[in-house]
């Protein structure tokens, strides 16, 4: 799996944009999860909690010990984008992780009409909360919701809620969108709650 290189523009990244940059940039058999962050790493860190989230929400989060795998690289750039840190580092074993390249092709042409649809809600509203000390804060959310799809990998379908509170977060950051942002984090709290509910109480 090889990702050409390219010229990146600085236009803000939804759902399909990220999608369609991984298809479009992938090669060979096996889609590895590094190389897709380090494919959107100068997108900012967006597009890159973005894209693990969404392999852990769509169907590809059913191959076992993808959405803990998916929720490990979550944590891990979420807390060092918390730090404050430009470019996430990531350990081998885990970059290495991969799945079928064209499961992947046929799993975002499949998702890709509904996206489009999707990505017309996000716009630049309340930036504020895509910014600074807020900014920092729900990358902290991000991670801990990160570390709670592992665990609830054993509940069927439970890892969806954090999951799609991740996407949201994700694309609110890159998009500014801080009505998304703001809504994320109420579902990223709530799939807290579930993991209490199923673990701990």
């Amino acid at each position: 799996f090889i990702f050409e290189e390219s010229v990146l523009s600085e236009k803000r990244m939804g759902i399909t944009d990220v999608l369609e940059s991984v298809k479009e940039n992938a090669e060979g058999e096996k889609v590895e999860l590094g190389e897709v962050v380090e494919h959107l790493e100068n997108r900012g860190f967006g597009p890159i909690l973005l894209a693990p989230a969404l392999v852990a929400l769509l169907p590809t989060g059913a191959i076992p010990g993808i959405p803990s795998a998916c929720g490990i690289l979550i944590f891990l750039i979420a807390i060092q984008m918390a730090w404050g840190k430009k470019h996430p580092w990531l350990p081998k074993r885990l970059k290495s992780i991969g799945f079928s390249q064209d499961k992947l092709g046929t799993v975002i042409d499949k998702a890709t009409p509904y996206t489009k649809k999707v990505d017309r809600w996000f716009k630049p509203r309340v930036s504020i909360l895509s910014e600074g000390i807020v900014k920092r804060a729900v990358a902290v959310l991000c991670a801990l919701a990160g570390l709670v799809m592992i665990p609830l990998e054993l509940v069927p379908f439970a890892v969806m809620l954090p999951a799609f509170a991740i996407v949201l977060a994700a694309v609110g950051l890159s998009t500014e969108d801080g009505i998304v942002i703001f809504i994320a984090s109420i579902i990223m709290v709530s799939s807290f709650y579930l993991l209490y509910v199923n673990y701990i109480q």
